[in-house]
């Protein structure tokens, strides 16, 4: 899998943290947090953050990476850090730190564009947004290019028809949701093997009504994932898995 880059909680600027309880809707049979769960809980801080600092501003997410130590269970409580960790045009990199009894469980980057209100395209950043995270990103660079191939010819497929709760209040499939299918993947792949990293691509919007398909591949410790609706690829996903229980 690609390397993508964390980078270290600054020593300034803004950071902004909160603490979540595992509920029982965010976990799987056995109790462990799912992914789909993870990045509502990622969602779900970046959105308190700048409200919390007063703004409103529409953002879509890009990409979503993550390493994993022990993902958290079932009446567990996280606290999430996150900040503001680089730059680009369009676009802001947040890294977010997932914390369990002081031990580090998860560690996520993200991509997020920064788009405009009345027509939904990619803006550019605006002086509110480096005058509060300007000093954290501390002039970063980063870039919003998508690199995950589209599916092989051996890959599997099968439908994934949406449901009237995948959408959201924008009218388009919530983040999350793509991470069920994952999910689903790998409760057929994974033999029981512990997430190690994982990341998610957004290639192209999945709209009301779109004839979807879940495919996957499992190549030793890799499994691929992909939301195709005919050759279009909407979603592409890698996750690397590693010894131990994956529930």
């Amino acid at each position: 899998m690609e390397h993508i880059e964390f980078v270290s909680l600054p020593e300034r600027g803004r950071r902004f943290a909160q603490e979540r309880l595992v509920r029982l809707g965010d976990v799987t049979v056995s109790g462990r947090l799912r992914l789909d769960a993870l990045a509502c809980y990622l969602q779900d801080i970046a959105s308190d953050d700048v409200r919390d600092a007063g703004i409103d501003a529409p953002w879509v997410m890009r990409r979503l990476a993550l390493t994993v130590g022990t993902l958290p269970r079932f009446d567990e409580v996280v606290e999430l850090v996150t900040f503001a960790s680089g730059t680009g045009p369009r676009i802001a990199e947040r890294r977010t730190t997932l914390i369990v009894d002081g031990q580090v469980a998860a560690e996520a980057v993200a991509i997020w564009v920064f788009v405009d209100g009345e027509s939904g395209r990619p803006a550019p950043l605006e002086d509110w947004f480096f005058d509060l995270y300007g000093e954290a990103s501390g002039g970063r660079r980063v870039s919003a290019r998508l690199r995950l191939p589209g599916p092989p010819s051996g890959a599997t497929a099968r439908p994934w028809p949406l449901r009237v709760s995948d959408i959201d209040v924008l009218g388009h499939v919530n983040n999350a949701v793509h991470w069920e299918a994952v999910e689903d993947e790998l409760a057929r792949a994974a033999r029981g093997r512990r997430i190690a990293a994982a990341q998610l691509e957004h290639k192209a919007p999945v709209e009301p009504g779109d004839a979807l398909e879940v495919r996957a591949i499992a190549d030793g410790d890799v499994l691929a994932v992909w939301l195709t609706t005919g050759d279009t690829v909407r979603t592409a996903a890698r996750v690397r898995l590693g010894e131990g229980p994956l529930s």
